[in-house]
């Protein structure tokens, strides 16, 4: 998934989103910051949230019914598996994958995993911190052989 994908994917729901919250189109203009037409426009396909919408609405939703079943759990991953494409940051320690991931390999403590639902990958140190993440499957598998 590329930026533009993802925008499609949140412009796309974006009224299915603000149902889930029992907003109205006023209400849910006001939290995302845009106006009541914008809104309407993106809601009719007409519009789209851009990158900075849709980084807002999967940070102010995060706890989305919705997003988690787009996304395959917390959606703030996706933003920055595409955010970090070429720049990666330190990641804070995950939970390991117990729900959203399956273990493609494992060695010496390093885990590279696919999220069931998105399809991206990331790679996890010994202590289940987040090394990289990338939808490039060469790529994640070439860096996850050079941990060895």
């Amino acid at each position: 998934m590329n930026r533009k994908e993802f925008i499609k994917q949140l412009d796309e729901r974006v009224k299915l989103i603000r149902t889930e919250y029992d907003f109205n189109q006023e209400q849910m203009a006001h939290i995302l910051g845009i106006s009541k037409k914008t809104l309407v426009e993106i809601e009719k396909g007409r519009s789209s949230l851009g990158w900075t919408g849709a980084v807002a609405v999967c940070t102010l939703f995060s706890n989305s019914e919705i997003l988690s079943g787009i996304f395959g759990g917390e959606p703030t991953d996706m933003i920055v598996a595409i955010a970090f494409e070429d720049n990666e940051p330190k990641y804070p320690k995950t939970m390991g994958g117990k729900v959203w991931w399956r273990i493609i390999e494992e060695r010496n403590g390093y885990k590279l995993q696919q999220n069931i639902v998105s399809q991206h990958y990331r790679i996890l140190n010994q202590e289940d911190e987040r090394i990289r993440a990338s939808f490039d499957f060469e790529l994640m598998k070439k860096q996850f052989e050079e941990l060895q």
